[in-house]
């Protein structure tokens, strides 16, 4: 059974998809309609007028238009706000009662939830919140995508770890995360394993490389691997704090671990470092636990710099790179 036949299983007779980012909520219409029609289905099957140019007439017949060579005929309001406001009694009378046949999708900027149309959307349909999460609320969003969309199970720490690699813009992730289910296709899970594998394996050898080079004081080869890395990585300026913080944390967890008399065998196996095992301890015993942490500190404090558009990523990084190398 494919996952649109799945997910064809469970639908609603109406969604409205909420979101402030235009492209976040685009990205939800999409990937909604991708759960209900087909490719092939959409000329006959979807109906996506212009919201300025609508009458209610047009949208409850096309809903209750008997569909031609699809299970359900789809009807896509974008920008739907004027509308809903326009036509609050008759959508509420529809979302009474709505069509067997038809599927109602409103995406909106804001959506009241103590309206008497929202309450009975609770009763017929879904809400979807497109709004992009906080940092806190990130990983949960991620691992109810995974669920939602591919049926498969993303646990809290791998969630961490995917944003870790690419940075936390949702669409990115998302789009990761449909890669990774078709990777994982024959399991339940996603797993730590598999994000290293597609996700993070180069970019993660990269900085432990540009690391290396720093620490046996061999600034110039970091610099040019530091380059390689940004002109072969065309996201690397979204993501390469992040996996550079990661290899530190990574780090200082072996450190502090160290330090209360675990076996490096123990460490490596706790910490899932699957390669370059020597490579990284001869590191770990050229760095204090002070250092490693004053390192992540700058790390967040660029990636916040970045973020804001204070910094050129570039840059900030071949900056701290000088740094580590500094005594």
């Amino acid at each position: 059974m494919t996952k649109n036949t799945e997910s064809r299983k469970k639908q609603h007779s109406i969604y409205v998809i909420v979101g402030k980012d235009t492209a976040l909520l685009n990205s939800s219409c999409e990937k909604l309609l991708e759960t209900l029609l087909e490719p092939q289905q959409r000329n006959t099957g979807l109906f996506s007028p212009d919201p300025d140019a609508l009458s209610p007439s047009q949208v409850f017949d096309e809903l209750r238009t008997l569909p031609f060579l699809t299970e359900k005929r789809v009807v896509l309001i974008k920008n739907a706000g004027k509308f809903i406001s326009d036509n609050r009694k008759m959508l509420e009378t529809y979302f009474e009662n709505p069509s067997d046949t038809g599927i109602l999708i409103m995406s909106v900027s804001s959506w009241n939830g103590n309206t008497n149309l929202a309450k009975k959307l609770k009763k017929t349909g879904k809400l979807i919140n497109a709004n992009p999460p906080s940092a806190s609320q990130m990983p949960k969003r991620l691992m109810d995508y995974a669920k939602e969309a591919h049926s498969k199970k993303l646990n809290y720490n791998d969630a961490r770890l995917l944003i870790d690699f690419l940075g936390d813009s949702l669409t990115q992730l998302y789009a990761e995360i449909d890669k990774l289910a078709i990777y994982a296709h024959d399991k339940n899970d996603i797993t730590a394993d598999d994000i290293t594998k597609l996700t993070g394996h180069n970019r993660l050898f990269n900085c432990f490389e540009v690391i290396n080079s720093c620490l046996r004081k061999n600034i110039p080869k970091a610099v040019r691997q530091l380059r390689k890395m940004f002109a072969e990585d065309k996201s690397a300026e979204y993501t390469a704090v992040g996996a550079f913080a990661y290899q530190f944390r990574k780090m200082f967890n072996a450190k502090v671990m160290l330090e209360k008399g675990a076996h490096p065998a123990q460490i490596a196996n706790q910490l899932n470092i699957w390669s370059n095992k020597d490579a990284f301890f001869g590191l770990l015993s050229k760095l204090s636990l002070r250092r490693i942490a004053y390192f992540i500190t700058r790390l967040a404090e660029t990636d916040f710099k970045i973020k804001t558009g204070r910094t050129n990523p570039q840059a900030a990084i071949e900056r701290l790179v000088l740094k580590l190398a500094a005594r």
